[in-house]
């Protein structure tokens, strides 16, 4: 049987180490980069590992976004659906730009410098809030996950509670541990949420985000409720687990732990985390028509995979990529995608990381790990990466 015929049993997942991509993923990489793939819903895709294929694939003309086309190479509640109007990232051009669009300026690096005030505020009231609460404590639930929910949602326009509703929705949706029914009435009532919210600043517009998409009228109440969904969760997910992982990272790394405390985070190094944590391990593509990747015949209707932890570990690319370089030049990581799909919100991920990090570790010197490393579970099998709980002392 040749290599292209071989067909992997699903998606690795499981790591020896919480910061490092699965074993599997590297053998992989060096012996087959292309490789034929069973999905949890019966169909046989690819994954790919390979750096130069993986950047190659995200501005394929073959290859499309569209949710509703993929199988998932993890389990899910939910199948996919339809495209929600206003969720662009499940969307192709020209409706991925006809709603992007409007977003780009305020992600602008000038936008997110403007923010840097209310950033380092939140930070602060947190880290008081938790001074307050004392240790032991969940650093996912008192830190990383309220401050980039409160960022998101002062740039949107979304009260806490609000926040705090969506966080608790998003939570039945996105576990793999929950029945579909429950699944299915979670996300309808996310998506009824933010239509509320949508409708709320039609009536009584504010200085925010979401008032201007309003104001614009260039989108109706659906297609912004749907906007503001993927703003809200692509806005705190991803970043509450890069918070939590980084930190969980620097409590095992006296020497980076110095380093972060005693000279500014930079945008250098943020990217480093990004690059080496992968907090989004993978991506998921569809072909249109037949294409050829990497050699590889890949047929219509086909998914791909798109390992970007691996893809961010190919020593092709960076030099001696499993150890963490936080001056690291020319880091030109996948973590946020790239070409027409890549993160809008890349600049807030990197501030938000730069500012509350050593702004926690400044307020406790003494911040340590409340229990055994192997009492960390992390999020294995699932889109977003990181950990379940985090429980430290000072």
């Amino acid at each position: 049987m040749s290599s292209s015929e071989r067909v992997l049993d699903g998606l690795p997942t499981a790591r020896a180490c919480p910061f490092d991509p699965p074993a599997e993923l590297g053998k992989l990489r060096e012996e087959r980069p292309v490789t034929k793939m069973n999905y949890p819903d019966g169909s046989v895709g690819w994954l790919v590992t390979d750096y130069a294929l993986v950047r190659e694939m995200f501005t394929h003309p073959a290859f499309s976004s569209r949710h509703d086309l993929r199988s998932f190479p993890v389990h899910m509640p939910l199948p996919p659906s339809k495209a929600v109007p206003g969720l662009f990232i499940g969307m192709d051009p020209p409706d991925h730009t006809r709603y992007r669009k409007p977003l780009n300026r305020a992600f602008t690096v000038r936008r997110v410098r403007e923010l840097e005030p209310t950033i380092e505020r939140i930070v602060a009231e947190r880290l008081d809030a938790m001074e307050a609460e004392g240790a032991p404590l969940d650093l996912m639930e008192s830190f990383a996950l309220p401050v980039p929910v409160r960022v998101i949602s002062e740039l949107l326009g979304a009260g806490r509670e609000v926040a705090a509703e969506l966080q608790r929705l998003r939570v039945a949706v996105l576990s793999p541990q929950t029945p579909e029914e429950e699944a299915m009435a979670a996300g309808k009532a996310t998506g009824e949420l933010m239509y509320e919210l949508v409708r709320g600043k039609r009536r009584a517009p504010a200085d925010d985000l979401l008032s201007e998409l309003v104001a614009d009228g260039e989108l109706n109440d659906q297609e912004l409720a749907g906007m503001m969904l993927l703003m809200l969760i692509a806005g705190h997910e991803t970043t509450a687990q890069l918070f939590g992982l980084s930190t969980y990272l620097l409590l095992e790394r006296d020497d980076l732990r110095q380093a972060i405390v005693s000279e500014p985070v930079t945008d250098v190094t943020a990217n480093e985390f990004l690059r080496y944590l992968s907090i989004a391990p993978f991506i998921v593509r569809t072909a249109l028509i037949d294409a050829e990747v990497g050699g590889v015949h890949i047929s219509a209707g086909e998914t791909v995979t798109l390992s970007l932890a691996e893809a961010n570990r190919d020593p092709r690319r960076f030099g001696d990529p499993d150890t963490f370089d936080g001056v690291r030049g020319d880091n030109s990581h996948l973590a946020f995608g790239h070409g027409i799909h890549q993160c809008i919100g890349h600049n807030l991920a990197r501030t938000e990381l730069r500012i509350g990090l050593p702004a926690m570790l400044r307020r406790f010197p003494e911040l340590r790990l409340a229990v055994p490393r192997e009492e960390i579970r992390t999020r294995e099998a699932m889109q977003v990466y990181g950990v379940h709980r985090l429980p430290v002392s000072w």
